[in-house]
C-alpha cells in the first residue's frame, strides 16, 4: 500500500462539523445593536460556505410591539400585489415599508424585502374561531403555500428575521443590522447538507415569536414532519430546522408545556436510561415517550431557540455537535466555538459546554419575576347562578348585587 503525495493529508483540509450558530442576550432587557453578534458569527466563517446566513432580533420594534411584524420576501411585483391584497383582507396594517438594505458586492440578486406592522382584523378574527396566534399562523401558511414568489421570513411581535444567501457577515452588512437595537440576538452561518441555499431556506427559521438556528442533521425528519403535519403545520421548505420550530410551537403554545419540557420531550432519555430510573420517574418518562414518540428528535444537532421569554439552547442526547455558553454580568453568550464568545467578551466567566440533552434556559428578568410571583394555587372558577341565562355575561355591578 502506498501514499500519494498529491492527496491532502488529515488536518491539511479543515472540514468543520457544519454550520455556525451564536446567541447574545441581556437578561435585564437592555437593548444592544448588532455589532457584537456580527463579530461573533463572522469569527466562525469557515463553518459556512456562503449559501446561507441570518439573524433574529428581539425588541427591535418597541413602537409597534403590540403588532405583528411581517418580514416578507418577494420575487416579483405580482407576488407583492397579491400578498398585500391578502393582508389587507385579513389584517389591519399600521405601517408598511421596504426593509432598509445596502449594496454588498457578494450578495447577488436579492429579493424585494418588505415589512408590515399589522393586527388581525377584529371581525374576521372573531369569525375564525381561532385565537390571535393561531389566526396569524394560518395566514402565514396560506401566503407561503399559495402565493407564488412570496415568503414570510418572520411573523412575530417586536422581533424580526434578517436572512439570505451569503456569508452571515455579508448578510448582516446587507441588512444593516448595526442599526437595530435588540435585547436578544441569534445568528447562523449555513453549510447546507440536504437542501439548496436559497433566501427563504436560510436560518433563522421562524414562526410567530419563535426563531430557530440549528447546526446538524435530523435523521428523524420524516417521522417528525408527518407528526406536525397531522396538526395542520405545512412543511413547505422540507428542512429539519422548520420541523424543530413547529415542534416547539406545537408542544408549548398548543399543548401547554414549558419550553424546558418541550425540549425534554424532543431529547427524551433512551429506554435503557428509563429502565434504570425509580418507578415514579420511569412511569413519567414512559408516558412521555409513548404519547410523544413522533416528537423525539434524533441525529446530531445543536439548537438555539429564541422567543419573547428569552433563549433556550439544547444539544442532542449524545452531544455530537458543539455548543458553548458563557456569562458576564447580565449578558449571556452562546456559540458553536469558544473563540466566538471570547472575541466579543474576553472577560466572560464560566465558559462551558452545554450538556447533551439538557436544555440551557435563560429568561428575561421580568419573565422570571412574573413566574415567581404567579400563584401556584389552582383556583376553581365559580359556577354561574341558576337564573343567569342569555348570550352575554352580566355586568360586573349586577353580579355583585345578586351575590351580596
Amino acid at each position: 500500500m502506498f501514499f500519494r503525495e498529491d492527496r491532502p493529508r488529515e488536518g491539511v483540509v479543515r472540514i468543520p462539523s457544519g454550520c455556525a450558530i451564536a446567541g447574545i442576550m441581556d437578561r435585564s432587557g437592555g437593548r444592544h445593536d448588532g455589532t457584537d453578534i456580527l463579530r461573533s458569527i463572522a469569527l466562525m466563517h469557515d463553518r459556512g460556505n456562503g449559501l446561507g446566513g441570518g439573524f433574529a432580533a428581539y425588541g427591535i420594534y418597541p413602537e409597534y410591539k403590540e403588532l405583528y411584524a411581517f418580514h416578507i420576501m418577494y420575487e416579483c411585483q405580482e407576488a407583492r400585489a397579491q400578498t398585500e391584497a391578502y393582508l389587507d383582507t385579513y389584517f389591519m396594517s399600521e405601517k408598511q415599508e421596504r426593509i432598509p438594505t445596502q449594496d454588498v458586492a457578494s450578495i447577488k440578486n436579492p429579493p424585494d424585502i418588505w415589512r408590515y406592522f399589522a393586527a388581525p382584523h377584529p371581525m374576521r378574527l372573531n369569525m375564525s374561531g381561532f385565537d390571535e396566534a393561531e389566526y396569524t399562523m394560518q395566514h402565514v401558511f396560506h401566503i407561503n403555500s399559495h402565493i407564488d414568489g412570496a415568503f414570510v421570513a418572520s411573523s412575530g411581535k417586536d422581533m424580526g428575521a434578517f436572512k439570505g444567501v451569503g456569508y452571515p457577515e455579508d448578510i448582516g452588512a446587507f441588512y444593516r443590522i448595526e442599526d437595530y437595537q435588540a435585547w436578544a440576538w441569534t445568528a447562523h452561518g449555513r453549510f447546507p447538507t440536504n437542501t439548496p441555499g436559497w433566501w427563504g431556506g436560510a436560518h433563522p427559521f421562524t414562526l410567530l415569536n419563535w426563531s430557530v438556528v440549528h447546526n446538524g442533521e435530523i435523521s428523524s425528519y420524516d417521522a417528525n414532519r408527518r407528526y406536525v403535519e397531522q396538526f395542520g403545520y405545512r412543511c413547505n421548505l422540507q428542512t429539519d430546522t422548520e420541523v424543530i420550530t413547529y415542534l416547539f410551537d406545537l408542544l408549548t403554545r398548543r399543548h401547554g408545556f414549558s419550553q424546558q419540557m418541550a425540549a425534554h420531550i424532543m431529547t427524551a432519555p433512551s429506554w435503557d436510561e428509563i429502565d434504570r430510573m425509580d418507578a415514579p420517574c420511569a412511569a413519567f418518562e414512559t408516558a412521555l415517550r409513548s404519547v410523544y414518540a413522533s416528537a423525539l428528535v434524533n441525529g446530531p444537532f445543536s439548537v438555539i431557540l429564541g422567543s419573547e421569554e428569552g433563549l433556550l439552547a439544547i444539544n442532542d442526547r449524545l452531544k455530537l455537535r458543539a455548543l458553548m455558553v458563557a456569562e458576564h454580568d447580565r449578558m449571556v453568550y452562546l456559540a458553536s466555538e469558544q473563540a466566538a464568545i471570547e472575541v466579543v467578551c474576553p472577560e466572560a466567566a464560566s465558559i462551558r459546554s452545554i450538556e447533551g440533552g439538557v436544555p440551557f434556559v435563560v429568561q428575561l428578568d421580568e419573565v422570571v419575576a412574573r413566574e415567581q410571583g404567579a400563584s401556584g394555587e389552582n383556583i376553581q372558577l365559580e359556577a354561574p347562578l341558576a337564573h343567569e341565562i342569555g348570550v352575554l355575561p352580566p355586568r360586573r355591578k349586577e353580579v355583585d348585587h345578586v351575590r351580596s
